[in-house]
């Protein structure tokens, strides 16, 4: 009997080890504008907020029936996989609990319903621990919907990144190199090679983040991490924009708007970046903000439009395919996104729909294999702008979760030699 239950204890804890980090599911269509963030950033997609923040969570419905959504919270370890630990050491209170905080549309060609969500509330009082945590919207069906991650840093180790050009001279003019140190006063970090672990994002996105790097140095407490290729991201160019803010108004970006049910945004041909002079273009790094101009709640009034986007590019996909890029839909490809070549035109086109407001966007190739090439349409340059966040996980001897703690910032308009 003793080895029975030793044998399904084993059995349990291998299988815990094996699986497989569990990836975000994207909305449907009908789902859209979803916003996900801290209660003091605009950043929307994976926010990373302080230990006992505000949470948010906007999203609209296009079918506009007031359905039944709700919400679950589960807890990951730092390869985004499913912990030990039962729901009641990391949660206090209650999730499965509907979304109850709804408004339709007012006075809009696209009727839409409204959904807000924020955390800690009633049911949901407090995230207990720190680490990497996954947002699951269901129906009343128990279908899951859509689901964003999310992280949750403490501050209890300083960190310091600064950003340079990459010393390979191969790359001294496409990429940026984060180097950073860890200083920890207050807590011990026994045996750093196996229990602290960065995690490095630019731009908010997490699907091109840098995980898994070591300490090249370890002086008192403070851990020195100064590598120059593993810790090195393309430069990429600024983002190109859009703003819908005004339904009837063409601005430097968009040529002209045509109406059909819905209102049709036509931007201004774009054109290859990628061997043109770096320009400076202010941007919000791949962001997104809803607005309209005379709304009292543009959450509710900002109508949908039909933007539509055009291409020249001369340069061969060898099967790929071009895609809009950006937070707009947490940096995702899919069919909404995707640009067709258009014979008549000799240009690649798309139209998606967005809620009013201003957008970043780029144009990227996903390859055939699935990777996707940021600077094939726009470049890579050492001089863009970009935001860092480094984030620092811990799992202390014998522990049994990944805590963060500690978040560091830089960007890339300070970058050094």
């Amino acid at each position: 009997m003793n080895r029975l239950v030793f044998l399904i204890v084993f059995l349990s804890f291998t299988s815990l080890g094996l699986s497989q980090a569990e990836q975000e599911m994207a909305p449907p269509n009908y789902i859209r504008t979803v916003k996900l963030y801290g209660e003091n950033s605009t950043n929307n997609g994976n926010p990373i907020i302080p230990i006992n923040g505000m949470l948010n969570l906007t999203f609209d419905d296009l079918i506009g029936d007031e359905a039944d959504y709700y919400y679950k919270i589960q807890y990951y370890d730092y390869n985004w996989r499913p912990t030990q630990l039962s729901k009641n050491e990391y949660m206090e209170g209650l999730d499965n609990i509907r979304i109850m905080n709804y408004q339709n549309s007012y006075n809009t060609l696209q009727p839409f319903s409204h959904y807000e969500l924020s955390i800690p509330n009633q049911y949901t009082k407090a995230l207990k621990v720190s680490g990497n945590y996954m947002i699951k919207i269901f129906n009343e069906n128990e279908e899951l919907v859509f689901s964003r991650k999310f992280m949750i840093y403490e501050s209890e180790v300083t960190v310091t990144p600064v950003i340079k050009r990459a010393r390979d001279l191969q790359f001294i003019d496409t990429k940026q190199v984060v180097n950073f140190t860890v200083d920890s006063p207050s807590l011990l970090l026994r045996n750093p090679d196996q229990t602290v672990k960065p995690l490095i994002i630019q731009n908010n996105n997490l699907k091109t983040a840098i995980k898994d790097i070591k300490p090249q140095y370890t002086i008192g407490n403070q851990l020195i991490y100064r590598y120059d290729m593993p810790t090195s991201f393309w430069g990429a160019n600024e983002y190109l924009k859009f703003d819908t803010k005004d339904l009837r108004a063409t601005t430097a970006d968009i040529a002209r708007i045509d109406v059909d049910q819905l209102y049709h945004h036509y931007l201004n041909l774009d054109i290859s970046r990628a061997t043109t002079p770096y320009t400076y273009n202010p941007d919000i790094n791949g962001g997104f903000v809803i607005r309209q101009l005379d709304a009292e709640d543009v959450d509710t009034e900002a109508e949908y439009t039909w933007v539509h986007f055009s291409l020249k590019n001369y340069e061969p996909l060898d099967g790929g395919i071009l895609h809009i890029y950006g937070n707009f839909n947490n940096f995702t490809p899919d069919q909404s996104t995707a640009l067709n070549y258009n014979e008549e035109t000799g240009y690649y086109e798309t139209a998606r729909l967005f809620k009013q407001g201003y957008y970043d966007y780029k144009y990227v190739l996903v390859n055939k294999d699935g990777a996707i090439n940021e600077g094939f349409i726009s470049g890579n340059y050492n001089e863009t702008e970009n935001e860092y966040r480094v984030l620092i996980y811990y799992r202390e001897i014998g522990g049994r979760y990944d805590r963060i703690i500690g978040m560091g910032t830089a960007n890339s308009k300070n970058i050094s030699n």
